[in-house]
């Protein structure tokens, strides 16, 4: 009987794990579509494109949950004089949330 317990701990740690691991992939292609969303719209040329996104997903490593991006892209909106909002960010984290989960679960099974 302990070993039935042993085992089924075991594949909810395994489920855990690879349940962050793809969360972590959603949120960084997620952070990826808006970084290159948002580049396009702060007229970013398509050489700066890339490496825009890539400073959008290494924002969100500052802390957890999404505040640390909103902060980096709302600070860009600002620099650049674009009429973004906060609530049009938010709006386009949870689309793209979905598209980059999508992506992921398709890429993955």
């Amino acid at each position: 009987m302990a070993e039935i317990f042993k085992d089924r701990k075991s594949a909810n740690e395994a489920k855990f794990s690879l349940d962050q691991e793809t969360q972590f992939k959603v949120d960084s292609r997620r952070n990826k579509l808006l970084g290159l969303w948002l580049g396009e719209r702060l007229g970013k040329t398509e050489s700066q494109l890339d490496a825009y996104a890539k400073e959008v997903v290494i924002s969100d490593l500052e802390e957890a949950g999404d505040e640390d991006v909103i902060r980096k892209v709302m600070k860009d909106i600002a620099d650049a004089g674009s009429d973004l909002t906060d609530a049009d960010i938010r709006a386009k984290l949870e689309e793209f949330e979905m598209e980059a989960r999508d992506q992921i679960l398709g890429d993955d099974g």
